[in-house]
């Protein structure tokens, strides 16, 4: 029965990684946005061409319904909000989650133009250690909320984060405007950013958590259904 019941989940995960890597993508599918009906309102994402790998594997999994019922399993207020973990979709209260995701990793796609300014997108990953090539995960994304700089506090980072490397003066503008994360610069993928409901980010952020596990929101926050729109100008 045992065996069975394992030779069952092999072929049903095999089915479903299948499915998500034969989506075929069209040539104005590249030219839509996201949109991300969440229990807390509706977010709009535009995926950056400048990372190619990244915006047509999400693309696919949008298309395959893939983040339809995931949760935001992890939301810390003043830095960012994270899903993506098909684990998530049924998962029972208390649950750990974040260890999930399709079989394969997408090459690191870092760009120095794009950085973590609020409302920005971009994919989790392991840690060096294990990771040191900065792989990104197959499906787990997180949206930068972030918080608002002073010079000095920018400063700090550099010195403290980022080992001295500096940031670009284009780039302290925004962090002291919106804000952002920093010290996530040139270690994660970015790959797209929020066009519209940048307010419901900061409501996801805001609700509260469980300190075991920890960061996962004590009521479960969803995102409904995904699908790709017409662009706006917004």
């Amino acid at each position: 029965m045992k065996k069975t019941l394992l030779l069952l989940m092999v072929i049903i995960t095999a089915t479903v990684t299948y499915s998500q890597e034969n989506v075929k993508l069209k040539k104005k599918d590249r030219k839509r946005d996201v949109e991300l009906q969440t229990t807390m309102g509706t977010i709009v994402l535009r995926l950056s061409d400048s990372t190619p790998l990244h915006r047509d594997n999400f693309l696919r999994l949008v298309k395959s319904s893939y983040y339809d019922s995931v949760l935001f399993h992890r939301v810390i207020q003043n830095f960012m909000i994270q899903a993506g973990d098909p684990n998530s979709k049924q998962a029972a209260e208390g649950q750990a989650l974040g260890n999930g995701g399709p079989s394969y990793t997408i090459p690191a796609e870092i760009k120095p133009t794009l950085f973590h300014k609020k409302g920005v997108l971009a994919a989790a990953r392991t840690g060096d250690d294990v990771n040191p090539e900065r792989k990104s995960s197959g499906s787990q994304f997180y949206l930068v909320q972030g918080k608002i700089f002073t010079d000095a506090g920018l400063d700090s980072v550099e010195t403290l984060r980022l080992q001295g490397r500096k940031i670009p003066d284009v780039h302290r503008q925004v962090y002291k405007t919106i804000g952002g994360v920093p010290h996530l610069d040139q270690n994660y993928t970015v790959f797209g950013e929020v066009v519209s409901g940048l307010e419901v980010v900061d409501k996801i952020a805001a609700v509260k958590t469980l300190q075991v596990p920890r960061d996962r929101p004590v009521e479960n926050v969803a995102i409904l259904k995904t699908k790709l729109v017409k662009r706006k100008k917004f």
